[in-house]
């Protein structure tokens, strides 16, 4: 049966406002939101009204909220919040063959569509790595593997991809630190990194594939050295 629409409430109102902040990105991931003093002001509403709608927010799982420190945007859509829930609850052989799956089109269509600009990304974060490798500094390697993936993913210039594979992110870095503390086969991640972006710059679709099909193959070896030593 249908119904008459209803007419939002004045938090509601707020919390559209707070989230299209979020969404647009204008707010990014990690981001400070303003004390509840300023967006009163700004928003022309009371605190207790601010105060309701980033409540409303927490519990969608948008902002989170860290005791005498201040309210942080946490995930970019509802969406986000979701997947990196289901994404959590995954093992991580599930998760390394979803990244087999998104890593290898990325690197296909990247081969097939980077630019100059991306080209010069993709060096810089294959460059951070080796450093962080060279240096046996593996929370650094962590973050910089999860970088020159997101810049793959960029040079695929598929908008609905990148943001797909970000709200992954959280997941990701999850099974690459997991992976990452067997330092001796982290080299074997070096080479296969350093010829997925050789093949994508020289515009070698199969080959850049194929080395995404390498990478997750010494993750799955990996993995399983690493459930026999539990």
């Amino acid at each position: 049966m249908l119904e008459k629409p209803k007419k939002l409430t004045l938090v509601e109102q707020v919390a559209d406002q707070l989230q299209t902040l979020i969404e647009s990105g204008q707010w990014p991931v990690g981001t400070r939101i303003p004390p509840e003093p300023e967006l009163s002001e700004a928003l022309g509403v009371s605190r207790n009204t601010i105060r309701e709608a980033v409540r409303a927010m927490v519990h969608a799982g948008l902002l989170q909220t860290k005791q005498g420190d201040g309210t942080y945007v946490c995930s970019s859509s509802v969406l986000g919040v979701v997947l990196q829930k289901r994404v959590r609850q995954s093992t991580l052989a599930e998760t390394l063959e979803v990244r087999q799956a998104l890593e290898r089109e990325a690197a296909r269509l990247a081969a097939e569509r980077r630019t100059d600009e991306d080209i010069d990304s993709l060096k810089l974060h294959l460059d951070a790595c080796a450093a962080a490798e060279e240096s046996r500094d593996m929370e650094a390697y962590s973050g910089a593997d999860i970088r020159l993936h997101q810049a793959v993913v960029t040079a695929a210039h598929n908008e609905l991809f990148s943001e797909l594979y970000a709200h992954m992110t959280e997941a990701l870095d999850h099974s690459v630190r997991s992976l990452s503390g067997l330092i001796p086969e982290i080299g074997l991640y070096r080479r296969s990194h350093a010829k997925m972006i050789d093949a994508i710059i020289r515009q070698d679709v199969e080959e850049a594939a194929e080395a995404v099909h390498e990478y997750i193959s010494h993750s799955r070896n990996d993995l399983k050295r690493l459930e026999e030593q539990s």
